[in-house]
């Protein structure tokens, strides 16, 4: 068995740790008190690309934030399972109390990954935006959705939500400017190259193994961007496995991320576990299994949640509280009448370290003090 090789060099860690969210001013001044629209409720729809964890764990908590804003009166939201929206959005839809929002039943929308779907759900969202006019905010939740309505041919306004990287996506011009008045994207520019220093300052691995659909969407899941310009950097060799991803054969797409773990694994010092269709729930614990066989370090780009599962390490999110609570905010603002496009796009979470403790006995690695002390999400089992 093998046994990597850690350092840790604690300043720049520390430097790199924030303890609050970060985000820049608006380019106007908007409250976020609860209004109608004109004595009629808001009107919210949601559209996706297909299933995916982080999709109804963010909207979730940004349903939870309209709560605390005080457009929704509190209620307890049923444990929800899997990756499925809909039936949360069945839920909230039938039970949600709330004098001044509601979720249109009828206007929850998946492509299923699946590109036939896509097209044909795109012109249908579009079409009954423009035609019945009865959303006034849609929600389109990761990149599909925000690439099929980041555009001109409706004018509804629209919030991006859980996009990877949506100004390499295409989806916005730059942090400062969406491209179109309706349009809203939460973005972090910065997220992945803070996750890659940290995972290098605390293993210094030699060769990184990175498994990601090689497409135009996948690069932009996995921010292969970054990881090259860092590789160039710090010095240490990529080794890819492409992966399938954004396809209607979820299990196919696990299958093939299995495949590409078992042979990165025998190859490299360390993987960066990438945002894609076949890491989920169902194909994790193999994942991890693979990875901790071989004594390989693993760091999610998705967060704590997967770090609960198995994967070492990641920089932990609370459980995506702080952004929905913007997305939540950034909803208040446009329904208190600010376009989309005046309102802050960038948005940067807690950055503290989610660490596996079992995971790390199992690899070989004795985590210092000052790691312990910088994490804040501690697992002492693989759940």
């Amino acid at each position: 068995m093998k046994r990597p090789r850690f350092l840790f060099r604690t300043v720049l860690v520390s430097i790199m740790l924030m303890s609050l969210p970060s985000f820049g001013g608006d380019k106007g001044s908007f409250s976020q008190e609860p209004v109608t629209n004109s004595g009629r409720k808001w009107r919210i729809g949601y559209y996706e690309g297909g299933e995916y964890i982080d999709y109804r764990k963010i909207f979730t908590e940004t349903v939870q934030g309209l709560m605390t804003l005080g457009w929704i009166e509190y209620v307890e939201i049923p444990k929800q399972h899997g990756e499925q929206t809909r039936p949360l959005w069945e839920w909230l839809s039938k039970n949600i109390q709330s004098d001044y929002i509601t979720f249109v039943r009828d206007a929850h929308y998946s492509a299923r990954w699946d590109e036939d779907i896509r097209r044909q759900t795109a012109a249908a969202i579009i079409d009954r935006l423009n035609r019945r006019q009865d959303i006034d905010l849609l929600i389109a939740m990761g990149t599909w959705a925000g690439k099929d309505m980041a555009n001109d041919n409706h004018h509804t306004n629209t919030m991006v939500l859980s996009a990877s990287d949506p100004i390499a996506a295409g989806i916005i011009k730059s942090i400062d400017d969406s491209g179109y008045p309706h349009l809203h994207a939460q973005a972090d520019p910065f997220r992945y190259e803070r996750q890659l220093r940290v995972f290098h300052e605390i293993v210094h691995f030699r060769k990184l193994g990175v498994a990601y659909e090689d497409s135009e969407d996948g690069r932009s899941y996995a921010a292969m961007d970054v990881v090259e310009r860092l590789a160039k950097e710090r010095g240490f060799e990529i080794v890819r496995c492409h992966t399938k991803s954004d396809i209607a054969d979820v299990a196919e797409a696990e299958q093939s991320v299995v495949q590409c773990f078992e042979s990165l694994a025998e190859k490299v010092d360390a993987i960066y576990v990438t945002l894609q269709g076949g890491i989920n729930s169902r194909s994790i614990p193999r994942l991890v299994q693979i990875a901790n066989a071989n004594q390989v370090p693993t760091f999610s780009q998705s967060g704590s949640e997967e770090v609960k599962c198995g994967f070492f390490v990641s920089l932990s999110q609370a459980g995506f509280k702080y952004v929905g609570e913007f997305h939540a905010s950034t909803i208040a603002k446009v329904f208190n009448g600010a376009r989309p496009n005046e309102l802050e796009q960038l948005f940067q979470e807690p950055a503290r370290i989610a660490i596996n403790l079992k995971t790390a006995e199992i690899i070989g690695f004795d985590p210092p003090v000052v790691l312990l002390g910088a994490a804040d999400e501690i697992y002492r089992e693989i759940y």
